[in-house]
């Protein structure tokens, strides 16, 4: 397995398509990086050699990427600003609930988490 950016991406897929194992790399710039790089999106991993292997290290070090644990830290930097200005979407973060608009009287099950019972409410009886 080759270690990109510290992490291991799998052999055996085609070059694009590992990369996007990279938390910030989707398959969008993957494919650019590829292009940009000379590389045939073809090949796989395991068919490359240490020189493109280092190329591609370095491309990813020097792109302006935010990738693996400094995008997850922006990220969790930003929603925690969001909560602690107390606006809408930082209240939506904290109760747990859709933050983008979404309908939340049905749906919304997994933000949500499971159904609570209803307090008095009885259960049909079988005949």
């Amino acid at each position: 397995m080759a270690r990109i950016a510290g992490v291991n991406v799998p052999d055996k897929k085609r070059v694009p398509i590992a990369l996007t194992y990279i938390h910030g790399i989707g398959r969008t710039t993957a494919f650019k990086m590829c292009e940009k790089l000379g590389l045939d999106v073809q090949r796989r991993m395991h068919e490359l050699t240490e020189d493109e292997l280092n190329l591609i290290r370095k491309e990813i070090e020097n792109g302006g990427f935010l990738i693996e644990g400094d995008l997850r830290r922006e990220i969790s930097l930003n929603i925690k600003r969001l909560m602690d200005m107390a606006c809408y979407r930082g209240l939506r973060h904290r109760r747990n609930l859709p933050v983008r608009g979404q309908r939340t009287k049905t749906n919304a099950r997994t933000r949500k988490g499971p159904a609570k019972p209803i307090a008095g409410k009885k259960q049909a009886t079988k005949k």
